[in-house]
């Protein structure tokens, strides 16, 4: 056995093991912490499986910001809300029949994985990328290629905003200043290394694993340590509602304009001029990366900043 496949097979048995932790915590802190630790390790997970680009976007956002996002909501919970929760025995019929149905999908994945055909798209795409507008093939399918999906993928976080707004009013955040004096100065210090890490991704998915996603996550979780600290304020200011709502739409709206400028200028829905394709990749990383970052930072005020 070999050093490599070891660590896989420990990697394996603690990805299941803090699926469990988290599932059957007998505390949701510990459930909540178990959930960001099993987010870094399905990060590797993606590393393992040559995915650099998903295990960015997993440790920013599966295991950082979601993890934010559930110690917020833990900490406005009380004591008495915390649930109780009865593991059943393992010879019950239900935990028997979850546990078969489980195994047969697995089964049916591993199936359906390993009848994959051997060189998939990555011979198409690689005849493409010198009009594509990037070297990077990842960056190539999400932006110009197959842009239509990430589009619809930015619409979705853009409607789970509009839908959280509809909960009711934004609450402050739950980090009073008086319990936490060092965390504005640790906001402050720390901004702008997320703005330069934030910039370097951007720029990075031209060309290698990078790009608007682990980019906005950054930035996103950047500014929900800003807002921890008291910061931003002018996000639920009455007056700077309309630039908020701007800035949100930016990312989506970016992709319409480019969609429809790729149907007048190609004749082909979302597909971008050569010529310009690499600009107009740029320019729609950057409008989306923004977006991103500040609809993360909205999931996290659980609310509409002003009516």
């Amino acid at each position: 056995m070999t050093l490599v496949l070891l660590f896989d097979l420990l990697l394996a048995l603690g990805v299941f093991w803090l699926a469990w932790q988290t599932l059957f915590a007998v505390s949701l802190f510990r459930g909540v912490v178990s959930f960001m630790v099993f987010g870094l390790l399905i990060s590797l997970v993606w590393i393992r499986l040559q995915a650099p680009d998903i295990a960015l976007a997993e440790a920013a956002i599966g295991a950082g910001v979601t993890g934010a996002l559930f110690l917020s909501a833990l900490g406005r919970l009380d004591d008495t809300d915390s649930p109780s929760f009865r593991v059943l025995p393992w010879t019950s019929p239900l935990f028997l029949s979850a546990a078969a149905l489980t195994l047969l999908v697995c089964l049916w994945l591993g199936i359906a994985v390993w009848d994959l055909p051997a060189p998939g798209l990555a011979a198409a795409v690689d005849a493409e990328l010198e009009r594509a507008g990037a070297t990077h093939p990842v960056t190539a399918v999400l932006l110009n290629l197959r842009g239509f999906d990430t589009l619809l993928e930015v619409a979705v976080m853009l409607s789970a905003v509009i839908f959280s707004w509809s909960l009711g009013a934004a609450v402050v955040p739950h980090a009073p200043a008086e319990r936490l004096p060092g965390l504005p100065a640790l906001a402050s210090l720390l901004h702008p290394v997320f703005l330069l890490v934030a910039a370097y991704l951007l720029w990075r998915g031209s060309h290698a694993p990078g790009g608007a996603f682990p980019a906005g996550a950054v930035l996103g979780a950047g500014g929900i340590l800003t807002l921890l600290a008291g910061g931003v304020d002018w996000m639920q200011r009455d007056d700077r509602q309309w630039l908020l709502r701007l800035l949100l739409v930016a990312g989506l709206a970016l992709f319409l304009l480019l969609a429809l400028g790729g149907l007048l200028l190609t004749g082909t829905f979302m597909q971008l001029p050569p010529a310009w394709a690499a600009e107009l990749i740029l320019l729609v990383e950057v409008g989306t990366a923004l977006s991103i970052a500040l609809m993360l930072m909205a999931f996290y005020l659980y609310g509409e900043p002003a009516r």
